[in-house]
C-alpha cells in the first residue's frame, strides 16, 4: 500500500506540473460525458490523473464519468453502438486505434474526422509513424491516442522462479519445460482469465510461431489460416491450456494477474496494463516481478493504442475538442501512462517519469517489428474479432485443434470475402 501511495503522489506531482505556465480557461463551459472501460486497479487511478490535467485547464467544465467495466472494451462497444445508432452519443468515448475504430465507427459515418486538430497541434510530427498508420483512414485522422500498449508480454513472479532455480521461458520448448517443473511443485504455471484473455494468449502464440511477417499476413490474406504452421501454433496453444488455473473462465484479467501477486501462479501472459495492476498492488518492477516478450516473440512488438474520438452530433462539441486537445499533450500523457502501465503515444515523452519496464517498452517499440493485436482492435474488424472469440470460446469446451483451425479458416474467409 505504501508503494501505491508513492505512485499516486508522483502522479499528483506530474499532474500539478502539467498546469505550470498554462492559464486555466474559465470561459469554456458545459458537460463532457466520457465512456471508457478503465475500472481495474491502476487503470482507475490513471484515468483520474487524466481528469485532473483536464480540470486544471478547464475548471468550469463538468466531467461525467460513464465507465463500463469489462476487459478489452467488449461490453462498452455494445452499449456505444446502441447509443450512437439511437442518436444519443456521449461526448467522447474510448476506442482502440485501427480496425476497432474504422469499421464500427468511422466507416459508417458515426465520427467526425479530426485532422484539423492534428494540423493545429502538430501531432503528425510527434506521434510515431507506425501509430499514425493505425490512426489514418480515408485520408483523415479520427482519434487521439493517449498511449501505446504492448500485448505480447510474459510476466512472472521473481521469487517463485528464484526459489525453484528457473529461468523465464524464451521459446515454446522452454515454456513447457518450466511449466512441468512448476506443476510438479504444486504451482499453477500460467494464470489465465475469461475468454478474451484466452484469445489474447492465442494471438501471442500465433506471433511466436509464425513470426511478424506471416502473422501480419493472417489479417491481409497473404498467410493461409489452413497452413501447417498455423496448425502447429494451435497445437502449442492447446498444450498451454493444460497448465492454467482450472477456474480461468470465471476470472477477469486482473483476477488472473492477482494469482501471480498472491504466489498461486508463476506466470501471466497479458498486455502491459498488467504492469499498472502490479504497481497498484505495491509491487516494484524488477524486484517482485519480471517480464519479457512472450515465447518466440523477441524482436516483435504486438501493439495497440487507446484513443478518444469526436462523435457526430456530440453534445458540447467545443468541450469534446478541448478534451481531445488535452489528452494529446505531453503533460497529460506523462501523467497518465506511468500509472496505466503504458508508454506515451508521443515521441517527446519525458523518460524521467517512466520506470524501468516502461523505458524498456519505449526502446523495444523503437527497434522491434510492430504488429497489430487482434483482440485489442488493431488487426481486424470487430465482426472478425467476434467470430474469432466465438471459435476460441467453443474450443475451450471441445479442445479439438482441427475443428478450431476450421472455424478460424471460415472466419477469415467471411472477413476477407
Amino acid at each position: 500500500m505504501r508503494k501505491l501511495m508513492v505512485w499516486l503522489m508522483v502522479a499528483g506531482l506530474l499532474v500539478s506540473g502539467s498546469a505550470i505556465g498554462l492559464a486555466a480557461d474559465e470561459d469554456l463551459t458545459g458537460a463532457l460525458e466520457i465512456v471508457h472501460w478503465w475500472t481495474a486497479g491502476g487503470e482507475r487511478e490513471a484515468m483520474d490523473a487524466l481528469y485532473d490535467v483536464f480540470r486544471d485547464r478547464y475548471p468550469v467544465v463538468s466531467l461525467i464519468d460513464a465507465s463500463i467495466s469489462g476487459g478489452a472494451g467488449i461490453a462498452a462497444r455494445a452499449v456505444l453502438i446502441s447509443r450512437i445508432v439511437g442518436g444519443r452519443p456521449p461526448g467522447t468515448f474510448q476506442v482502440h486505434a485501427g480496425a476497432g475504430t474504422i469499421d464500427p465507427y468511422a466507416r459508417p459515418g458515426y465520427l467526425e474526422p479530426i485532422t484539423f486538430i492534428y494540423e493545429e497541434e502538430g501531432w503528425v510530427d510527434v506521434f510515431p509513424e507506425p501509430l499514425l498508420d493505425m490512426l489514418r483512414f480515408d485520408g483523415e485522422y479520427w482519434n487521439v491516442p493517449v498511449n501505446i500498449h504492448r500485448s505480447n508480454v510474459l510476466w512472472y513472479n521473481r521469487a517463485i522462479f528464484e526459489e525453484h532455480g528457473l529461468e523465464p521461458p524464451v521459446t515454446m520448448d522452454d515454456f513447457f519445460d518450466v511449466a512441468e517443473a512448476l506443476e510438479a511443485e504444486g504451482i499453477i504455471p500460467l494464470a489465465l482469465g475469461e475468454t478474451w484473455t484466452v484469445v489474447h494468449l492465442l494471438e501471442t502464440v500465433l506471433l511466436g510461431a509464425l513470426g511478424p511477417e506471416a502473422y501480419d499476413g493472417l489479417w491481409d490474406g497473404t498467410t493461409d489460416w489452413a497452413a501447417d504452421e498455423v496448425r502447429d501454433a494451435l497445437v502449442y496453444f492447446d498444450r498451454m491450456l493444460d497448465y492454467v488455473n482450472p477456474d480461468f473462465s470465471a476470472l477477469s484479467w486482473d483476477d488472473a494477474s492477482g494469482l501471480v501477486v498472491d504466489g498461486d501462479a508463476a506466470m501471466n501472459i497479458m498486455g502491459d496494463w498488467a504492469h499498472g495492476y502490479f504497481l497498484a498492488q505495491g509491487w516494484t518492477p524488477g524486484e517482485e516481478y519480471g517480464w519479457q516478450p512472450t515465447p518466440g516473440t523477441a524482436g516483435a512488438f504486438q501493439a495497440l493504442s487507446d484513443t478518444f474520438v469526436l462523435p457526430i452530433d456530440a453534445p458540447d462539441r467545443d468541450v469534446v475538442i478541448a478534451w481531445l486537445r488535452t489528452v494529446g499533450t505531453r503533460e497529460a500523457q506523462d501523467a497518465f501512462n506511468p500509472i496505466k502501465g503504458s508508454i506515451s503515444a508521443r515521441l517527446d515523452a519525458d523518460r524521467d517519469v517512466y520506470d524501468v519496464y516502461l523505458e524498456s517498452a519505449m526502446d523495444d517499440f523503437a527497434e522491434d517489428a510492430i504488429v497489430p493485436s487482434l483482440q485489442h482492435g488493431a488487426a481486424a474488424s470487430p465482426e472478425w474479432m467476434d467470430d474469432f472469440i466465438s471459435a476460441v470460446g467453443s474450443f475451450v469446451a471441445h479442445r479439438n485443434v482441427d475443428r478450431l483451425q476450421g472455424d478460424l479458416v471460415s472466419a477469415a474467409e467471411d472477413a476477407l470475402d
